[in-house]
C-alpha cells in the first residue's frame, strides 16, 4: 500500500496567524481538499499532521476517513511532523510514502496519479513533482527511505532527500508547484487570480 502524509502543523507565522491550512479553494478549506485528493487515490491510509490549529483543522476534518495525528513539537520544523506521522502508520506493510503540504493549492488527484505512475514506470525510489528547476514537494518515496525520512532534524523538509538522492528521483512536471502561500503577499496573488480565472 501507499500511505500519504500531509504536514499541517505549521503556525503560519508570515501569514499573521491566519492558517494557511484553512484557506478556500472550490468552496473548501486547503486541508480537507488535500485530504479528499489523497483518498480518492485508494491507496492506502491518509495521516493529516496537525499542531499550531490542531483544534480548528480538526473541525474542518470532521467526518473524514483521513487519521488525524498532533504534532506536540511541530514548532521545531517540518522534520518533527514527518516522523510523528510516519510514526502512526503500520510502516512493514507500507511499500511507499505520498508526502504533501497544504499550502500548494495547485495540486490535483491527476498530479499524485502521475507520480504514483512515474515511480513504478521508472522503478527509481522517488517520483518528485518539478517545478522552478527543482524537485520538490508532491513527492513519492519508496519505503527503504523511512528510515531517512524519520532521522530528519530540525526545519527540513522531504526536498532534502529528494537532492541527496537525485540519481534515484524520476520527475513529474509541475509548473504551478511554484505557487505556495506562505506570505500574505503570496495569499492575495493568489486570491486575485482565482477571481480572475
Amino acid at each position: 500500500m501507499i500511505a500519504t502524509i500531509i504536514l499541517a502543523a505549521g503556525g503560519s507565522t508570515r501569514l499573521n496567524g491566519n492558517p494557511k491550512q484553512l484557506l478556500i479553494k472550490d468552496n473548501q478549506p486547503l486541508v480537507r481538499r488535500m485530504a479528499d485528493m489523497a483518498l480518492s487515490l485508494r491507496v492506502g491510509p491518509v495521516v493529516v499532521v496537525v499542531g499550531a490549529y490542531h483544534e480548528r483543522i480538526r473541525a474542518e476534518l470532521t467526518g473524514s476517513p483521513v487519521r488525524i495525528v498532533y504534532n506536540p513539537d511541530w514548532a521545531d520544523g517540518l522534520a518533527s511532523s514527518l516522523r510523528t506521522g510516519l510514526t502512526d502508520l503500520p510502516l512493514t506493510q507500507v511499500q511507499a510514502l505520498l508526502v504533501l503540504l497544504t499550502d500548494q493549492p495547485h495540486v490535483t488527484a491527476d498530479l499524485l496519479r502521475q507520480l504514483i505512475t512515474t515511480k513504478e514506470e521508472t522503478g527509481r525510489g522517488i517520483a518528485a513533482s518539478f517545478y522552478a528547476n527543482q524537485a520538490g514537494v508532491p513527492a513519492l518515496f519508496d519505503r527503504r527511505y523511512v528510515a531517512e525520512l524519520i532521522a530528519l532534524t530540525g526545519d527540513v523538509g522531504a526536498k532534502r532527500l529528494i537532492r541527496q538522492y537525485a540519481d534515484d528521483c524520476a520527475e513529474v512536471p509541475f509548473n504551478l508547484g511554484v505557487v505556495d502561500l506562505d506570505t500574505q503577499q503570496d495569499v492575495t496573488t493568489w486570491q486575485q487570480s482565482q477571481e480572475n480565472s
